[in-house]
């Protein structure tokens, strides 16, 4: 059985308004074995097209190595847009030493609702990937359960969209402002279920009708044009 531990802390700022969210990375990120043009950060694996969505929506040069360089360059991308990384499981364990989502057993998750109490500025999450099992969604959903809370549809065509009101957390903050009287503000949290960027997800995104409907427009639209254009709206 293989202890799959999530090689990264978090990646928040103070003034944080959107948080990506995802699963885990591979596990050669968390042995150490990196391929030459991996970057050893958030979504850094060469499979993984996050990053060259990213470069071709801001044309930001970035390199694809294990260099400091590379690191720094996406570090700075997040700073600059406000937006942090705080993927949803903190560890697993594998029968099979693999990427795959529906491979991962015993699983720990992070206190994400926690981390948005913490950084008051964060309005949006970014899920990298949907509600399908062991999916970031799937298990936020899971997650939240434990406050009372569930997610309100807001839009149900890809990406779907929902919210929740992170001030209806069940806490002593919240009695006590209960029993004094004073009515609680809300705190809408959006959550934006954006497709996988892993290549996986391409024969999914096959079936999608704006894909259809773009691919008939221009036969030479692609799988990577589609997601360049559904992440450019929330980049």
């Amino acid at each position: 059985m293989f202890f799959h531990k999530h090689p990264y802390k978090p990646f928040i700022q103070p003034d944080t308004e959107k948080l990506m969210v995802g699963t885990l990375p591979p596990p050669r990120f968390s042995m150490g074995e990196l391929l030459e043009k991996d970057v050893n950060f958030c979504y850094g694996s060469y499979y993984n097209s996050l990053w060259l969505f990213i470069d071709k929506i801001y044309n930001l040069k970035l390199r694809y190595d294990n260099s400091q360089e590379a690191i720094d360059q996406r570090k700075e991308f997040f700073i600059q847009h406000k937006i942090g990384v705080c993927d949803i499981v903190d560890s697993c364990e594998r029968q099979k030493i693999d990427a795959s989502d529906l491979g991962m057993e015993n699983i720990q998750l992070r206190n994400l609702i926690g981390y948005l109490q913490q950084y008051p500025s964060i309005h949006t999450i970014l899920f990298i990937g949907g509600n399908s099992k062991n999916g970031p969604e799937y298990f936020f959903r899971k997650h939240i359960k434990r406050y009372n809370l569930k997610l309100e549809v807001v839009s149900n065509t890809v990406p779907r969209i929902h919210q929740f009101d992170l001030n209806l957390v069940e806490n002593k903050y919240n009695s006590e402002f209960a029993l004094s009287g004073v009515e609680m503000q809300s705190r809408w949290i959006k959550t934006v279920s954006l497709t996988s960027s892993s290549g996986a997800a391409n024969r999914a995104i096959g079936s999608i009708p704006l894909y259809k409907k773009h691919k008939k427009e221009n036969p030479k639209f692609t799988t990577f044009d589609f997601r360049v254009l559904q992440y450019k709206e929330f980049f």
